[in-house]
C-alpha cells in the first residue's frame, strides 16, 4: 500500500483521491472547504481543512514520507505555485501538480514539480482524437511530440505480414504489440513475419503527425 496526499479537491482532485483510495492506497486530502473534505470521507484515510500555503499544516503532513502529493488547486495558480515552492522545501518526493495554462506548467516545474498535469487540454485533445479519426480505438501522451494509439488496421493491411506492410517504412512508426478481440489475446513486439487479421487491433507508438496518416490510411 502506497501513501498519497492530494491538496485541493477540485473535481479533478476528489477524483484522483477517490481512485487512489479505491485501489487500496492511504490517501490524506486537505482542502480550505469544509464540505469538501467532509463529503471526502467516504474515499479517504482522513481529510484535514486548512490553507495549503500554511507552512505548519503542510509541514504536518510529513510529505517527506509520502508516496507522492498531488497539488489540485484549482484556478488558484498563485496558491499552487506556493505550495509546490512549500513542497518543495520539506522534501517531497514526488510533487504532481494540475496545472490551468502551459505558462502555470512551466512556472511549477521551476519551482520543484516533478510533473504537472493539464486535464481540461489533455480531454479536448482525446475527444478530437476520437472524433477525427474512428479508427482510433485507445490513446495516450506520452509527450507533446509522440503517443501511443490502438488502431484498426487498414483493410490493405489484413492477410499481409508487419513486414509487407512497411507500416515503419511508410509512416514511420512502430507496431509494440498486437490485440487479436477474439481470442482476447495480446502479442508484445511482434515478429516481423506475423500475419494481420481483420480481428487484429495495432498498438503503435510514434508522433503524432505520423500516427494521424496511418488513422487516415485505407
Amino acid at each position: 500500500m502506497s501513501r498519497f496526499a492530494v491538496i485541493g479537491l477540485s473535481n479533478f482532485g476528489a477524483s484522483i483521491a477517490k481512485a487512489l483510495f479505491e485501489r487500496g492506497h492511504e490517501v490524506i486530502v486537505l482542502d480550505r472547504n469544509d464540505n469538501l473534505v467532509k463529503t471526502a470521507q467516504p474515499y479517504c484515510s482522513y481529510g484535514l481543512v486548512g490553507e495549503a500555503t500554511d507552512q505548519t499544516l503542510l509541514n504536518s503532513l510529513q510529505v517527506e514520507t509520502l508516496d507522492a502529493v498531488f497539488v489540485c488547486m484549482g484556478d488558484s495558480m498563485a496558491d499552487s505555485i506556493l505550495t509546490t515552492l512549500l513542497l518543495r522545501d520539506f522534501k517531497a518526493r514526488k510533487i504532481v501538480a494540475k496545472i490551468i495554462s502551459e505558462e502555470h506548467g512551466r512556472i511549477l516545474l521551476k519551482v520543484g514539480a516533478h510533473e504537472v498535469v493539464f486535464p481540461e487540454r489533455d480531454m479536448a485533445m482525446r475527444v478530437a482524437t476520437y472524433v477525427s479519426s474512428p479508427t482510433i480505438m485507445d490513446y495516450l501522451d506520452l509527450s507533446p511530440e509522440y503517443a501511443v494509439q490502438e488502431v484498426a488496421p487498414p483493410q490493405r493491411f489484413v492477410g499481409k505480414t508487419l513486414a509487407e506492410t512497411g507500416i515503419r517504412r511508410d509512416f514511420g512508426v512502430n507496431v509494440i504489440g498486437i490485440k487479436d478481440v477474439l481470442r482476447d489475446s495480446i502479442n508484445l513486439n511482434p515478429e516481423a513475419q506475423y500475419t494481420i487479421k481483420d480481428s487484429d487491433v495495432l498498438i503503435v507508438i510514434g508522433r503524432r503527425e505520423n500516427l494521424s496518416r496511418l488513422t487516415q490510411s485505407k
